[in-house]
């Protein structure tokens, strides 16, 4: 009998329609490696129909040869698609998988437990609703269970199964059971997640993964399926406060300026009134352009253009949000910060801050405390050591609009990118603006930089001489400001020694203390060109990214980074003050040279190589260098100069 299109056309569409009605899961596998992540997920995936037939064939092909259970197939194989996972049988990336049941929708991130690759778990929490936290029935709750959970705790998650894996492996023994899911429940009492759920299963064999199972009838509890089917999780809010960052502004022609992004939270109708976060200027909505043509409304999570009845200036960097509930904007915020990085954080360092649509130069200026993974105990640190978890207070260059994380996961989340290798070292969630940022503005002056160079006639300028300890840095430093000084100029010498019994009496030498020494130098340097000065600055600086931080605090021009070459063994056969002899004997701790590092620099404006040449013969070079781009002149109206 043939079918009829039209009742055919009428099941596909009855059927889409109860697809779009059902709701959706976000939920993450994390847990420590080996743990069986993959394998619980690809028995998801197998036990609810959702491999066909020439998948199911291809898996048991793999199985074979890349596969960790003998004869059987391995269901991990379905999610670690990656050759290089499969050839070493580990997960090193987030994989995203999607299924659906009768009931619900699932996206499912399988995300790695190796430690080094933490950022790649916090990544797969930053979107999911649940998350199920994997532990091997034979080892218990370790480090990585501990650490993942305090993460997904961060980034907002509420909803918790503890599936305790491999209890095939114990014998199904309930002892086992109760002694994990009581010692996970104590450990995440102060986490403040809405549920946790431990079910004992098997990955591997499907026990009460998707149906109950015989060996563990002393269970009552739910399957893992059940479970994630009815869990209720709060969906985004379309009564939210309206929250829109602006993507891109679209101007395809001189008739249309409009702004386009995500919604991020709440709704907006053509007609609203909506303010910009930033200026706090306020226009009304003219049309919402979608794909499909204009809407009338749009809510959350849709992506679309807002075209407005005024001209009103706004960019990517700032939101368009509800004018009765604003963001915050400041400069100044606490957060907590997940660090990824093997080099560790270091309070004081530029690193560049990136929320959803922003991007700013940021300084941890204080690290209040670390996390004690283990006891949850707030510990006193200097720096953060990689995965490990901080609470600190962060300083932008600029204002950003953002919501606390607690009231909004995407407004209120940033990451941490390094200047120098531009790779993410760290994640953040905002608590809340600090309230010093609403006391602190720029006070207007009638005099400035300019009028103060032009009584001293001169042009300010810093010269940043870097290189190890008994390079000759403060001697070539001393003898050019003797000749600047000898020729009118007004000059100062910040001096690596000098400065550390005052301003910086409270440091040490470890690459954190170094971080604020140089911070605070670069900080004084600034105020000193601004009062019209030359300024010699004499530190060995070892890190090129606070002498980068430094050359961005100046005016284009006024920082010229001078490199005073010297090798390693001419400092040691010189060694000054005897620090060299201390170093190698291990009686002096985190020398640079020795055992803390120095980068040196890649491109300085001036290239100081100093063996075979005297002092007066390597200041000769500095000041040929600066008579020839007329680096000490500055032309006036009244037609003054040196």
């Amino acid at each position: 009998m043939k079918a009829d299109p039209v009742q055919a056309a009428e099941s596909v569409r009855e059927y889409l329609e109860s697809q779009n009605r059902k709701s959706l899961l976000r939920f993450l596998t994390c847990g420590s490696v080996d743990d069986g992540k993959s394998t619980l997920i690809g028995r998801l995936l197998s036990d609810t129909r959702q491999i066909f037939e020439d998948q199911l064939s291809a898996l048991e092909r793999d199985s074979r040869k890349h596969g960790t259970t003998g004869d059987e197939v391995d269901f991990a194989l379905l999610v670690d698609g990656l050759e290089a996972e499969r050839e070493q049988g580990i997960t090193i990336d987030v994989a995203y998988r999607f299924f659906s049941t009768a009931k619900r929708k699932f996206i499912v991130a399988d995300t790695p437990g190796h430690e080094q690759y933490t950022r790649n778990m916090a990544t797969g929490a930053s979107t999911a609703d649940l998350a199920i936290v994997l532990v091997d029935a034979r080892q218990g709750v370790v480090a990585q269970t501990r650490r993942h959970s305090i993460i997904a705790s961060l980034l907002g998650i509420r909803h918790v199964i503890v599936a305790i894996n491999k209890i095939d492996l114990v014998g199904f023994d309930q002892q086992i059971f109760d002694r994990i899911a009581s010692e996970y429940r104590e450990f995440a009492k102060d986490l403040h997640f809405s549920s946790i759920m431990p079910i004992p299963i098997s990955a591997r064999y499907g026990d009460n993964v998707t149906t109950r199972s015989a060996n563990s009838g002393w269970y009552s509890g739910p399957t893992l399926l059940d479970h994630l089917e009815t869990v209720a999780v709060d969906e985004i809010s379309i009564d939210a406060p309206f929250r829109f960052p602006v993507q891109y502004v679209n101007r395809p022609n001189l008739d249309f300026r409009g702004f386009a992004g995500t919604i991020a939270s709440g709704s907006v109708l053509v007609g609203d009134e909506v303010v910009v976060a930033k200026s706090g200027k306020s226009a009304r909505v003219k049309r919402i352009v979608a794909q499909g043509g204009d809407l009338d409304g749009a809510v959350s999570g849709q992506a679309i253009t807002l075209v407005l009845d005024e001209e009103v200036e706004a960019s990517r960097g700032n939101m368009l949000v509800a004018p009765t509930a604003r963001p915050q904007v400041a400069d100044q915020f606490a957060a907590n910060i997940v660090w990824f990085d093997e080099n560790g954080l270091k309070p004081g360092r530029s690193y560049i801050l990136r929320t959803e649509t922003d991007q700013v130069g940021a300084t941890v200026t204080d690290l209040k405390y670390r996390i004690n993974i283990n006891n949850f105990a707030h510990e006193a640190a200097k720096s953060l050591a990689m995965n490990e978890v901080g609470i600190c207070n962060i300083s932008a260059q600029a204002p950003i609009a953002f919501d606390t994380f607690a009231e909004n996961r995407t407004t209120g989340a940033f990451i941490l990118i390094d200047r120098m290798s531009n790779a993410t070292v760290g994640a953040g969630m905002i608590l809340h603006g600090l309230r010093r940022a609403d006391n602190i503005h720029w006070q207007s002056l009638d005099i400035g930089k300019h009028e103060r160079a032009q009584a001293k006639n001169q042009k300010p300028a810093v010269f940043w001489f870097t290189g190890l300890s008994g390079s000759g840095k403060s001697t070539i430093a001393n003898l050019l400001e003797k000749k600047l000084h000898a020729s009118g100029h007004h000059t100062y010498i910040l001096d690596g020694d000098n400065v550390r019994h005052g301003l910086n009496r409270d440091l040490g030498f470890t690459d954190a203390d170094r971080v604020e020494n140089i911070r605070r130098v670069a900080e004084v340097a600034r105020l000193m060109t601004d009062a019209g000065l030359v300024v010699l600055v004499s530190f060995i600086s070892p890190f090129r990214a606070e002498r980068q931080m430094a050359r961005e605090l100046m005016e284009k021009g006024e920082f010229i980074e001078v490199f005073v070459d010297t090798p390693f063994e001419e400092c040691v056969k010189r060694d000054p003050k005897g620090l060299y002899a201390r170093a190698l004997s291990g009686s002096l701790k985190n020398f640079t040279g020795v055992d803390s590092p120095y980068e040196a620099p890649e491109d300085p404006e001036i290239h100081l190589e100093t063996l075979g040449k005297s002092t007066e013969e390597l200041v000769e070079i500095l000041e040929n260098w600066l008579h020839e781009r007329d680096i000490e002149q500055e032309q006036y109206d009244d037609g003054g100069g040196i």
